[in-house]
């Protein structure tokens, strides 16, 4: 996700693609970033529910890391439409690192 700052450095705008006005980098489950999306979804919970899952995909991304690691599924176990999802999903984190366009959370160095 991609912000955009006041004078004051709170988030004033959010973009899922990097724009001219968004192009500080945030992590999908960032403490921020969720706040953010949280007050200004005080009239309604969609953008919250949203928000939610999106730091969700994060921790069900290393659960099935971690049940792969220890050998209690195989990758070849899971249905093909999961398997391209996690494929897509690593291919951009990879990318993502490699521009280090994702930037200040330990956790995305890893694979997944």
């Amino acid at each position: 996700m991609y912000v955009k700052r006041g004078d004051d450095g709170r988030i004033e705008l959010v973009s899922r693609d990097q724009t001219p006005e968004c192009s500080e980098s945030l992590a999908a489950d960032s403490p921020e970033l969720l706040d953010f999306l949280m007050e200004e979804s005080a009239g309604g919970g969609r953008a919250r529910f949203h928000a939610s899952d999106l730091a969700f995909v994060r921790v069900l991304e290393d659960v099935i890391e971690l049940m792969m690691d220890k050998g209690v599924i195989r990758f070849m176990d899971l249905p093909e439409a999961a398997q391209d999802k996690l494929m897509d999903r690593q291919s951009l984190r990879r990318r993502l690192n490699g521009l280090n366009l994702v930037g200040g959370d330990e956790d995305d160095d890893e694979v997944i």
